[in-house]
């Protein structure tokens, strides 16, 4: 293990020091610094292999990291030397928007959890392709998904054309898409996951790619993200909607608005999508579902509370066919990405 990941425990006692997204925004910037530095790019690369495959993609190993923490696609490179089987960037909207007001990140320390409501913030379609243009990680061997929702002023009833363009514009620089329709901060986001509204928008969305696929001359993976916060008649309606449509995978699940295992924790009211360790199990209990209800026919992608290695293994054995990363991050440091890989190849024997 390299000596940057083991002093991280350290960094985060500084980080932790400052607000969450400003000690966001300061880790992304001191990894990408790292990274453009050969010297320190060497200290902080790792690469612990367990090859996969996943919606027909060739993985370096299971682990991902999850979309929401590079927004703007702008630290590709810098994330994928951290040991990563593939990077999931965004969410990205067509127009750049701010997000919601700040303070608008909190930390809950004792149940190693995260609250949020930013709200898509990023700074649009055009900035984001030009930087996942200039990353050189897809050409090391590295996986790319990127993952497109919709404006915060763009009416849900127009939600489809934003998605439309966003996959359009994506397209020829990703490896696979996913389509956000889950995220509890973006004004009736959710209710694209009902059964008419699914439909609907995966319909359009099918046949733009089959367009697309003409078009570029190969065939792009799609994956659906859906929240946990779904009871099993809406967990099963999906399962039966996802395949119709030609869908590859589905990402189980985004935060959650529930908040029970951080009741009277300090920021546990904050409004916003919960993340991290409390997250776990009601995500394993949703791919579970999923598995049982699609069988072997679309690739499930686990994520929500991963903070060890025996709880990535606990997603493959709930019937994941890879995981995702995110809070688990900030409160073990990169080190959790191998661990991962090493627990899930240690647990299929």
């Amino acid at each position: 293990m390299s000596f940057l990941f083991q002093a991280y425990p350290l960094a985060r006692q500084a980080l932790f020091a400052l607000d969450a997204e400003a000690a966001h925004e300061t880790t992304l910037h001191a990894l990408q610094k790292a990274y453009d530095c050969s010297l320190t790019r060497g200290m902080m690369h790792s690469r612990v292999s367990d090859p996969a495959t996943l919606m027909g993609l060739p993985l370096l190993n299971r682990v991902g990291l999850a979309a929401g923490l590079d927004k703007n696609g702008a630290h590709i490179d810098a994330m994928g030397n951290l040991g990563f089987g593939f990077i999931e960037v965004g969410t990205v909207t067509p127009r750049g928007q701010p997000g919601n007001p700040k303070p608008r990140m909190f930390r809950i320390p004792q149940a190693q959890a995260l609250i949020n409501r930013l709200g898509f913030n990023n700074l649009g379609l055009e900035t984001f392709l030009a930087n996942v243009a200039r990353s050189t990680w897809r050409s090391k061997g590295g996986i790319v998904g990127l993952n497109i929702g919709k404006n915060a002023d763009t009416p849900i009833e127009q939600a489809a054309s934003d998605y439309l363009l966003g996959l359009a514009g994506v397209y020829p620089h990703a490896d696979y898409i996913t389509v956000n329709i889950s995220s509890p901060n973006t004004k009736n986001l959710r209710a694209l996951q009902g059964e008419h509204e699914l439909d609907q928008l995966l319909s359009q969305l099918q046949q733009r790619r089959l367009e697309l696929t003409e078009q570029h001359g190969r065939r792009v993976p799609l994956a659906v993200k859906i929240a946990p916060d779904l009871n099993e008649e809406q967990i099963d309606i999906i399962a039966q909607v996802l395949p119709r449509h030609g869908i590859d995978g589905v990402i189980a699940t985004n935060t959650t608005l529930e908040r029970s295992a951080v009741q009277g924790m300090n920021h546990a009211d904050e409004a916003g999508g919960l993340s991290g360790a409390p997250l776990h199990a009601r995500s394993l209990e949703v791919i579970a579902r999923l598995r049982q209800r699609v069988g072997a026919e679309l690739a499930i992608i686990g994520v929500g509370g991963i903070v060890t290695g025996q709880h990535a293994a606990e997603k493959i054995a709930a019937g994941a066919d890879a995981v995702q990363v995110y809070t688990g991050l900030i409160y073990r440091g990169p080190a959790l990405v191998g661990e991962c890989v090493k627990a899930m190849a240690a647990a299929r024997g």
